[in-house]
Order: structure tokens, then C-alpha cells, then sequence
């Protein structure tokens, strides 16, 4: 399995590209105003609005929707070349058949991400390893942040 990771993928996305993508779906001009000024109104720190001139709000309804809008050129790329996969927001699985063929779609999933969408890949986050690997290192990370809101880590053991 490949899992190409978008490095702070919700602080770099291009507005211009963005907007570009939502009004080939989108014809209602006052919509995408609100929009445009969604993404432009800026980030509160210490008290001070700075202004946004790349990334889209987190945490936010419209984020996960947005994200999928950038990332739709992905999905159809992915589906030409007639892999299987699973993303949401800016998480994406690839199911490959061996670690070879893991590590040959990871460096031109990467290649495409960077030269096509314009985004940076996380090399951090971003790893081939068999799915299981994989999803018991979420559910340790999950047990441990849940531990830290009070939760009993021993729910998450396997």
C-alpha cells in the first residue's frame, strides 16, 4: 500500500486554482463571492487578523469539501491508471499488490502531486507498508491522543 501525505496540504492550496475548480462546477456568481471570501478572510492570531493568500480554513464544514475539490484531479488520475484506492480530504490509501509496485506508484503519485497539483508531499507522513502496519500505527496514535483527553488507552489495544 502506498500513502502519499500532502504536507500542511490546507495551508498551501492555490486560491486561484481553487476557484477555477469550483466555478467549473459552480455557475452561481454570488456563491462564489462567498466563497472567494471564505478563503480570503484571513487567520486570527494574538488577536490579529492576518490576510490568506494561499490555504483554505481547517476544521471548518467547507474544508473536507474543498479539499476534495483540489484533490478530484487526483481521484481521476488515480482511476485511470486503474488503481485502487480510498482518500478523504487530504488522506489517501493506494492498494498495490507488492512493496515494488508500492514504492514505483509512490514516487510518481508524489511526482504527479507536486508538478500537477502544485502541492508539496510530506515525506513524514507518507509511507508503503502493508495495510495493516499501517492502521495499527493510526490506532496507536489515535490510543495516545485519546489518552490525552482523558480516554483509557486499553479500548484501542488489539
Amino acid at each position: 500500500m502506498a500513502r502519499p501525505g500532502d504536507e500542511k496540504f490546507f495551508d498551501r492550496v492555490n486560491h486561484d486554482k481553487l476557484m477555477g475548480q469550483i466555478a467549473k462546477r459552480v455557475e452561481d456568481k454570488r456563491l462564489l463571492k462567498l466563497i472567494r471570501a471564505f478563503l480570503n478572510a484571513g487567520v486570527m492570531e494574538n488577536g490579529l487578523v492576518s490576510p490568506s493568500v494561499e490555504g483554505t480554513p481547517q476544521g471548518g464544514p467547507l474544508s473536507p469539501l474543498l479539499s476534495n475539490l483540489v484533490l478530484d484531479e487526483l481521484d481521476r488520475e488515480l482511476e485511470r491508471r486503474g488503481h485502487r484506492f480510498v482518500r478523504y480530504a487530504d488522506d489517501c490509501n493506494i492498494y498495490v499488490r507488492s512493496e515494488r509496485a508500492g514504492q514505483r506508484v509512490m514516487k510518481s503519485i508524489s511526482r504527479f502531486i507536486t508538478q500537477k497539483l502544485k502541492l508539496k508531499v510530506n515525506e513524514a507522513k507518507s509511507a508503503v507498508a502493508r495495510p495493516l502496519t499501517i492502521a495499527c500505527q493510526r490506532s496507536d496514535k489515535l490510543g495516545e491522543r485519546q489518552q490525552t483527553k482523558g480516554v483509557d488507552r486499553q479500548r484501542f489495544a488489539s
